[in-house]
């Protein structure tokens, strides 16, 4: 069976809007029900979906994924998903946001590392959707899209921290990393060396791109499935650190975006780049993770360096 889409490209969305008379802008509300089908919510039973207008034309989808038997900080809340998505699919801003439930202040602040998030544009269709993924209305009536600094006036971002060339989210990213020459002397029973092969290089390629500016300590994860395919994820920092998304939470949205199955069993390796003794470290909570939604998945840390020039 074909897995759902979570990206439609501009040609699509414009022929899509045209046959239903709407503007793409007017589209995107109509997808909102769609985007919170797609939501995993087993916690809380509450799906939540947004889909975002991205600068290409492109139309994103994002959904809330909760992991029981965790905390729930471990969450992806539907925003952060959607921000990854876009960085999956190199999109290179976020310009509208259609979502089914009003952004709590994690994804406000969440938000900031676009650069302009102040003038990102957000529609709330319903926020009544508790216990239901499929018969709210999307009729959104008289709302109208706001600005996102009408919901948080009084903005504390990356401005305040960073320089102004310090690239944000949805940037390119290089981190300069590589990895350190003693890795196979400590690899693991389990995960052969074809499978760490397959994957060292790519979960370092997620931690190039990773975007960690306020701890500088930039990671990456890579995650293999039964059947060989790869799904990447690197670290994105919030200027709160709270809201920070995990390398492993981004990769399992790279695993859901790739149509990795309704469940996370099919996944058998993972490895987690990031740098040695740094200060923020990843791989005791993605162990953590990985072990408690596929208990079968072999785990490995591997340190890099940054790269002599």
């Amino acid at each position: 069976m074909e897995h759902p889409r979570f990206v439609i490209d501009a040609s699509e969305a414009e022929s899509m809007a045209k046959q239903l008379g709407l503007t793409v802008l007017q589209l995107l509300p109509t997808l909102v029900k769609e985007a919170r089908s797609l939501a995993r919510p087993p916690i809380s039973s509450y799906y939540v979906g947004a889909v975002g207008l991205g600068s290409s034309g492109r139309i994103f989808f994002g959904s809330n994924l909760e992991f029981p038997g965790l905390p729930l900080h471990h969450s992806v809340h539907a925003e952060q998903f959607l921000i990854t998505n876009l960085t999956l699919n190199a999109e290179s801003g976020l310009n509208y946001v259609a979502v089914s439930a009003a952004p709590c202040g994690h994804c406000r602040q969440f938000f900031q590392e676009i650069r302009n998030a102040p003038d990102i544009k957000i529609l709330i269709t319903d926020d009544s959707n508790r216990n239901n993924c499929g018969g709210v209305a999307e009729n959104s009536g008289d709302a109208k899209f706001e600005s996102l600094s009408h919901f948080l006036p009084h903005r504390f971002g990356p401005d305040d921290l960073l320089d102004k060339n310090v690239p944000l989210a949805l940037e390119p990213h290089h981190n300069h990393l590589s990895l350190l020459s003693d890795f196979n002397s400590n690899i693991p029973n389990g995960i052969t060396s074809r499978v760490c092969d397959d994957l060292k290089y790519e979960a370092l390629e997620a931690a190039n791109k990773s975007h960690a500016p306020y701890s500088d300590c930039p990671s990456g994860v890579a995650l293999m499935d039964c059947e060989g395919k790869v799904y990447k994820g690197s670290y994105m920092e919030s200027a709160a650190h709270n809201p920070s998304l995990g390398p492993v939470q981004a990769a399992l949205v790279a695993y859901v975006v790739g149509g990795g199955g309704s469940g996370y069993e099919k996944i058998v390796a993972a490895v987690l780049v990031e740098k040695e003794g740094a200060m923020v470290r990843q791989g005791y909570t993605a162990r953590l993770l990985l072990q408690m939604i596929s208990p079968k998945c072999e785990f490995k840390v591997i340190h890099c360096g940054l790269k002599s020039r």
